[in-house]
């Protein structure tokens, strides 16, 4: 029993920071050992009690690391040896200039970068507005390069880049009334952005946004949006510890899980392909392990989000937040192509597994009594990690959609066949989607079919009020 003292920096917290970290790790080693990451399944265990496997490879956690900031990590030799965690300090501070007072959906702080040596300073007064999308009358409208026809004053604009400097952007904004300029980047990344000839004239507040932020913005426009530029109250330690962000922690554990399971824990290896789905299963790991009673698959549920200075709704540090509502995290499979990059790539798998937990809910009901296997959230479990075992080495994302539709067969005699092939065709995922090949993240083709056969049961389905149903995606059949 150490206290803890959130205005401290990390070292006066590191009694506590220790005593975190190895109670989540028990946490998830005693949880996913009701649902098969066993001795036998090469789990991490100092005695395995004659129960098969390879004794001796207890986690080596390691809180208050120095070797690294602003990150994590976990190491997974074969069964036998040690895997290792070293969790460091995070000194994010600043950057969430953003903050989203309506609608519900996505209320929030975001990140942005603003305009450096010129344009309005940001300061702890907020601007606050509705959003707009400019447009100057021309095919490219948006891009803001000539002067506005529409109604833009008093009202924060979303301008995207290209075609003409962004000083110029800003000054058009501004000069039809705009009382802040949010440029969108047509990438996942923000650059700095010059101020161009008429980059002086500009006192209205300026920043850039990613490409997958202003995307999810866009799709509020319309809906109310409504937010404030504001600095956010620098008070607190310069560093947070991760020790004490549990989502992390439970998504570190989840790459020895994945690693292990995915085939066989001799192994360990075959989760080195390009299509591999790693960062999915520890982010859908970070989910499951902290779904408090009473939540709905629609929250806002961010990963990452302590270390981040959110609130448990923020965004936390992937492009969209993860949510059954496709407002909220629209990814599909034909996403993958447009960032392949390891955590890119994961928010798809965590979107479609987390989509599946709550279709699962739905059907069964949920129970925070762990043990209880036969719940919805326990069936979902089961079939994500049984589908660890069933797919091959290297997978893809369809050789891991066929592996939980083999789990639910083997399981349960494949009762929910249907349920869990709406799932996936929801996200792109259906019956004629091609994966391409596993060493290749681009080359999939997305289709939002099920499986023929279940497409008469899903619409008897639909055609009663169905919560899950309701946030599909329009036009599968």
């Amino acid at each position: 029993d150490f206290p803890y003292d959130g205005n401290a920096e990390p070292t006066v917290n590191r009694d506590a920071a220790v005593v975190n970290l190895f109670y989540l790790n028990n946490m998830m080693h005693d949880i996913t050992h009701l649902y098969g990451f066993n001795e036998a399944a090469g789990n991490f265990q100092a005695n395995n009690y004659g129960n098969g496997g390879q004794a001796g490879d207890a986690v080596q956690a390691e809180a208050l690391d120095g070797g690294g900031l602003d990150n994590a990590n976990f190491a997974t030799p074969p069964d036998g040896s040690s895997g290792r965690m070293q969790m460091y300090v995070w000194g994010q501070r600043g950057g969430e200039v953003i903050r989203v007072n309506a609608p519900g959906a996505i209320l929030g702080t975001y990140p942005a970068a603003p305009s450096s040596g010129w344009g309005g300073t940001i300061t702890t007064t907020p601007v606050t507005g509705d959003v707009v999308i400019i447009d100057d009358g021309t095919a490219e409208g948006s891009k803001g390069c000539g002067p506005a026809v529409n109604n833009v004053a008093g009202k924060i604009v979303l301008v995207d880049r290209g075609l003409c400097e962004f000083g110029t952007k800003a000054l058009n904004a501004q000069q039809a009334g705009a009382i802040a300029c949010i440029i969108c980047n047509f990438e996942d990344g923000t650059i700095g952005m010059a101020a161009g000839q008429d980059g002086g004239q500009v006192t209205i507040p300026t920043m850039m946004i990613t490409k997958s932020q202003c995307d999810l913005f866009k799709q509020f426009v319309e809906s109310g949006l409504n937010m404030s530029i504001v600095l956010p109250t620098a008070s607190g330690p310069d560093f947070v510890d991760g020790d004490f962000d549990n989502g992390i922690i439970a998504h570190e554990y989840g790459h020895g899980i994945s690693n292990r399971l995915t085939g066989g824990p001799s192994q360990a290896g075959c989760l080195g392909n390009p299509e591999q789905m790693g960062e999915g299963w520890s982010d859908w790991f970070s989910l499951v392990t902290s779904n408090p009673p009473g939540s709905q698959g629609t929250d806002k549920r961010g990963v990452g989000t302590f270390v981040f200075r959110q609130g448990t709704d923020g965004q936390g540090i992937r492009r969209y937040p993860y949510s059954t509502d496709m407002g909220i995290n629209p990814i599909t499979f034909a996403t993958v192509a447009e960032n392949t990059e390891v955590h890119a790539l994961g928010e798809i798998w965590t979107a479609v597994t987390w989509d599946l937990y709550w279709a699962m809910v739905e059907k069964y009901g949920y129970d925070q009594d762990w043990t209880n296997t036969d719940s919805g959230n326990g069936r979902a479990i089961q079939l994500v990690m049984d589908g660890m075992k069933l797919q091959p080495c290297g997978p893809g994302f369809l050789d891991g959609r066929d592996a939980i539709m083999m789990a639910d067969l083997i399981n349960y005699d494949g009762a929910d066949s249907c349920l869990i092939s709406e799932v996936f065709a929801r996200r792109g995922m259906g019956y004629f989607a091609s994966q391409g090949s596993p060493d290749n993240a681009g080359d999939g083709i997305e289709n939002f079919d099920p499986i023929p056969t279940c497409v008469k049961e899903l619409l008897k389905t639909t055609s009663q009020p169905h919560a899950y149903n309701q946030s599909r995606r329009g036009g599968s059949f």
